[in-house]
């Protein structure tokens, strides 16, 4: 390594430390985020475990919000984590379950 690539290796280690120091609010706030991102779908998880469930019935036996459960299920469909499996006993909600179990 040569005098001038090691300088610009520090100058680049250097603007690294200082980037880290303005985001570290920034950095931390999403991990925290991503860290409840993943409570949320791993308890989701173990509900969707075994029988299909509609948004309604996950939402209150995980005491989450509904549109939070509706927001994450269809995340998790996407990514086909989860599918669909036909609809309740009044044909108003559709049943979701782990795609794994299918």
């Amino acid at each position: 390594m040569t005098i001038t690539d090691k300088e610009a290796t520090q100058k680049q280690n250097a603007l690294l430390a200082e980037l880290r120091k303005e985001k570290r609010d920034e950095v931390a706030h999403a991990q925290a985020l991503l860290k409840e991102q993943k409570a949320v779908r791993k308890s989701l998880k173990r509900v969707l475990q075994g029988e299909p469930r509609s948004i309604p019935d996950i939402a209150a036996t995980t005491e989450i919000h509904p549109q939070e459960v509706l927001w994450h299920i269809t995340a998790m469909k996407k990514y086909g984590e989860v599918i669909e499996d036909g609809m309740d006993e009044d044909f108003e909600y559709y049943l979701y379950r782990m795609a794994k179990e299918a």
